[in-house]
């Protein structure tokens, strides 16, 4: 298993050291604001040819950067969170989170068959990053319908490019008064409730923080980042409840007489995810506490942070690195299509919900 995994996590990991030099170069992320995550997915695809040349050799290492590691990587962004942070957005944040999640992923598995003609699972991938946590979601759900691997692929850079590219003009539409119903912390909601990635949120927040000369605060970026991860929270039960429906659906047409190619995982990954959750909320209670010598719960956090970004960007990498253009020009302009629906819903939709919540959470 390391031997046959060796070549292929190297040759990505190659590609993670270049994207965190890039994403850490000061220079760089003043002018461009792009995590190290954006970075390995564009580097990987720039290598893909290299990778489909020495396929026989890398994919093993490819695939495991890919699918386990990014397990890991969700497992390990339970460090992100803690119980308390969740509460503080108390009923009304999950009311609006909730809200955001159903409506945009029914409205893409609607949508993307009939009026895009992408299948179900296309459709379903597209729509969970648009609704959830961008390619995390994207991810966790592939890994739970078993789906084809470049169905995540297109699916993953539908929500990076146009989360990177509504990361941009969020803070200069706030502050050139484009927002007119929202205040600072309103804005703060309205990202927080519809930018696709957590580093989306990071970044926006902070432009808006440098672009609306002090209309949008630091409080205000923090109930953006908390409403965000009030949507990545709800990443597990959105997938028991797809799991479950999914597999149900299989069951009826093996009943029917077809024959059933899948068979549903439980993501068991997901529940590590709020275990870790769980366990993070104790260890902020006692960070400085000293377990052996110098070594604190603190500590332990910090790396548990720091090792969920890095696997993070393997998958990435790996998914880049497996990415086929001609395939990609084919399929991915109907998934395209159905994200930039889904932006629009999020974008005008959002607006409007937020405005409903004023006097309430902002």
């Amino acid at each position: 298993m390391l031997r046959s995994n060796f070549k292929g996590v190297l040759f990505v990991g190659a590609i993670v050291a270049l994207a965190l030099i890039l994403a850490k170069n000061k220079a760089i992320q003043d002018s461009t604001h792009l995590a190290g995550t954006a970075f390995a997915i564009l580097i990987g695809a720039v290598c893909s040819p290299l990778f489909f040349r020495y396929k026989h050799s890398l994919q093993a290492g490819v695939h495991f950067s890919a699918k386990k590691l990014l397990r890991l990587g969700i497992i390990l962004y339970g460090f992100n969170v803690t119980l308390t942070e969740l509460a503080g957005v108390g009923v009304w944040g999950i009311l609006i989170s909730a809200i955001v999640i159903t409506s945009v992923f029914l409205l893409a598995v609607v949508v993307g068959p009939r009026v895009f003609g992408l299948d179900r699972e296309t459709s379903m991938l597209v729509g969970a990053g648009s609704a959830i946590c961008g390619a995390a979601a994207v991810l966790a759900l592939e890994s739970t319908l078993k789906s084809d691997s470049f169905k995540g692929i297109v699916a993953v850079g539908t929500v990076v490019i146009f989360g990177l590219l509504f990361m941009f003009i969020y803070p200069f539409a706030y502050a050139n008064g484009l927002f007119p119903a929202l205040d600072g912390g309103g804005m703060g909601v309205f990202m927080g409730a519809t930018l696709h990635e957590v580093a989306n949120v990071a970044g926006a927040t902070e432009m808006a923080k440098d672009l609306s000369q002090g209309a949008f605060s630091q409080s205000a970026a923090n109930i953006a980042i908390i409403i965000k991860m009030m949507r990545v929270i709800m990443l597990v039960p959105f997938l028991l409840i797809v799991a479950y429906f999914f597999a149900k659906n299989q069951k009826t047409t093996a009943e029917a007489g077809e024959t059933s190619r899948k068979k549903i995982d439980i993501p068991w990954f997901a529940f590590a995810f709020l275990g870790v959750i769980v366990l993070n909320t104790y260890f902020a209670s006692v960070a400085d506490v000293r377990i052996v010598g110098d070594l604190t719960f603190g500590w332990i956090t910090a790396m548990g942070r720091e090792l969920c970004g890095i696997f993070i960007v393997f998958a990435m990498a790996g998914l880049g690195l497996q990415i086929d253009f001609k395939k990609f020009i084919q399929a991915g302009g109907k998934a395209f299509g159905l994200a930039f629906f889904l932006a629009i819903v999020l974008i005008f939709g959002g607006y409007f919900l937020i405005s409903l919540f004023k006097g309430i959470l902002w």
